[in-house]
């Protein structure tokens, strides 16, 4: 079994989508003679499915305000949020020599075993892919394949800020409606909790090299192999992560066409506006209203069309009419907070 380090430089990172970016480089150009296991943690981070709508799975207002990154996976499956209080474990393998995929059991069973060792003796497996403790949700997992290995992982909660969490994936939207793929909440809980004495001033990072240490059968850390990034390796990293995973029309762009209604009094009126938002922008626009006006509503609908569903774009394309012409005292910053209200 080999590691590989989410380390520049002998650094360690925490930047969820260089995680991300790092292990599908790996799974296209890393082969090596044992399994590889990608041990990671992260700063506060979103991570969206790949068939999922952004604004319908996370409160935007909040993860913009707590500075919480967004990345788009590649994989299906739900909406999760990710901080250093998680550990998360995923690993490539020959799919034929371990007749690993899609068999949940079997890549559980050793961690479960593991967490039962140090006093979390109530675990257990719940439906496909997910540990349970004392009927919280403690672990999830995923599995694909790729280039005739079996790439998957799971997580564990440690110590998760569970405000965030809460806070982060819980949109306050009034109406959105989209045939994009909706998660399924599930209350969760720390292992923390429910480890014995001794483990439970450990850090995550203490955990993290305790569990990679009996999963690897090894006395210490310093035994396991380790596979060094090359500078090769990163400069194709920080590509994918220009070109995609650090981009907004990855992130935004793909999610399902979908459309909403909102709709304020304002000093200067009511204003109604309908959406239809496709790869992220605006598709269709209509507005309604009681305001005063003399130019023709259309010419704001027209300009809006096309443009991303972004706070700075938005203003930009307003404020270049004479707003007072059309919508009277009403502005561009009650127009556009409107538009991205949730």
């Amino acid at each position: 079994m080999y590691i590989i380090e989410m380390k520049r430089d002998g650094e360690w990172i925490y930047n969820g989508a260089v995680a991300m970016a790092m292990q599908v480089y790996a799974q296209n150009h890393i082969f090596l003679d044992e399994p590889i296991l990608f041990p990671y943690m992260t700063d506060p981070f979103v991570q969206i499915g790949r068939y999922q709508n952004a604004m319908e799975e996370v409160n935007m207002d909040y993860v913009e305000a707590n500075d919480i990154q967004m990345v788009r996976r590649d994989t299906g499956g739900g909406t999760v949020y990710l901080d250093r209080g998680e550990i998360n474990i995923c690993f490539l393998m020959d799919s034929q020599d371990t007749n690993a995929f899609s068999n949940f059991d079997k890549m559980y069973q050793p961690v479960m075993q593991i967490l039962r060792e140090i006093g979390v003796d109530q675990i257990e497996k719940s439906g496909r892919n997910d540990l349970m403790v004392d009927g919280k949700k403690v672990s999830g997992a995923a599995m694909t394949m790729k280039n005739g290995r079996v790439y998957g992982g799971y997580s564990l909660l440690f110590d998760v800020d569970m405000e965030n969490m809460v806070n982060a994936l819980r949109p306050n939207q009034k109406k959105i409606e989209s045939k994009g793929i909706k998660s399924v909440r599930s209350r969760v809980g720390n292992l923390r909790d429910y480890v014995d004495p001794e483990y439970k001033d450990l850090t995550s990072e203490e955990f993290l090299e305790l569990i990679l240490v009996k999963t690897a059968g090894v006395d210490s850390y310093d035994q396991i192999k380790k596979y060094q990034l090359t500078d090769e390796d990163w400069a194709a990293i920080d590509q994918m992560m220009e070109e995609k995973y650090a981009n907004w029309d990855w992130i935004f762009g793909a999610s399902p066409r979908f459309e909403y209604n909102r709709n304020e009094h304002f000093k200067g009126g009511t204003f109604d506006i309908s959406l239809a938002i496709e790869q992220g922008r605006i598709k269709d626009c209509k507005i309604y209203g009681d305001f005063f006006g003399s130019q023709p509503i259309s010419d704001i609908e027209s300009a809006l069309v096309g443009t991303p569903l972004r706070r700075q774009d938005l203003l930009d394309q307003l404020k270049q009419f004479d707003l007072s012409q059309y919508f009277g005292t009403i502005t561009a910053d009650e127009i556009v907070g409107l538009i991205l209200e949730q």
